[in-house]
């Protein structure tokens, strides 16, 4: 089995170390890997020691986040050069954006209604590696402990058996932080072209992750995105319907470009998605072949090789 879209703890949502992410990958029959984490590369030393223990093929990886007119996307980065400082020098970037956002974030929350302290999220985020990133999953959860929202009405649809309630953390964010809703703030992230060439000049394959969930409703911006220099597209997602699988799928073969397949696993922020769930229904070894036939070299490197 294969997972190309995993996160660990050195992702602001993410929740377990590299290890031991790659055992829980080792335990449900994953053989072939790769974490990538937000703006981050620094999970890729320990996984790749911990796959080679367990003779599993790694593949370094990153996901990016960037804009394209005004879009916010997804970059998936595989193969990468981990130790380049361009991945340290974006993460530094990032990083520095973090606590006014957290700290605009906060207000915003509390304008919903909700009486929420800086100390509040500082006692969650205190043990993360991104401390100052308070992300609204982290708001999500922050709120739905307290005792006295037990009946908030903006919060029941989150609670057990409420309508949102599946998926709450992640679902309260989609809900009121992410892009154009009321709690969302802008962050300054690089053009998706810059990265595509961060990723191009490490010696990576840059890949559109989980098209049906970043474009929905603006597909007819994926022509102008490949035409970037996009090697791939995750056609293969958790967050895809078999129709949106379909599509992509199709439109990735016509385009001869590489075909992807992630969970995008977190842990507890996303309960629903498991690890190596992303539907599918390509036999590995046609994975392989279509990556070497469309990149020549495809992802058959001194990280991988196929079984």
């Amino acid at each position: 089995m294969i997972d190309l879209h995993l996160h660990s703890q050195y992702s602001e949502d993410g929740e377990y170390s590299p290890e031991e992410l790659v055992r829980q990958c080792y335990q449900k029959g994953v053989r072939i890997l790769s974490i990538t984490d937000h703006n981050c590369a620094r999970a890729n030393e320990a996984a790749l020691k911990a796959a080679k223990r367990k003779d599993m093929d790694y593949i370094p990886g990153i996901e990016i986040d960037c804009v394209h007119t005004g879009n916010n996307l997804h970059i998936l980065g595989y193969d990468i050069d981990f130790h380049s400082p361009d991945f340290q020098k974006l993460e530094a970037y990032v990083n520095e954006q973090n606590l006014r956002v957290s700290l605009e974030t906060l207000e915003k929350t509390q304008t919903l209604g909700f009486h929420i302290t800086e100390g509040d999220m500082w006692a969650l985020s205190k043990d993360r590696y991104w401390k100052e990133a308070w992300t609204g999953e982290m708001f999500a959860e922050v709120l739905l402990e307290k005792p006295e929202y037990a009946d908030h009405p903006i919060l029941q649809p989150y609670r057990p058996g409420g309508k949102r309630g599946g998926n709450p953390l992640l679902n309260f964010y989609w809900d009121y932080y992410s892009q154009g809703k009321c709690c969302y703030v802008p962050r300054n992230y690089p053009t998706a072209e810059k990265i595509i060439d961060v990723i191009h000049r490490n010696h990576g394959i840059a890949v559109l992750a989980h098209p049906g969930l970043s474009l929905r409703g603006r597909e007819n911006l994926l022509d102008d995105i490949l035409e970037l220099g996009i090697d791939g597209v995750e056609a293969f997602s958790s967050y895809h319907t078999s129709a949106q699988t379909d599509y992509f799928v199709r439109y990735a073969k016509e385009k001869k470009r590489i075909i992807t397949c992630g969970s995008d696993f977190h842990g507890k922020i996303k309960p629903l998605i498991e690890i190596g769930q992303h539907h599918c229904s390509m036999p590995d070894e046609e994975l392989y072949e279509r990556t070497e036939r469309v990149l020549e070299r495809g992802l058959k490197t001194r990280y991988i090789s196929p079984k």
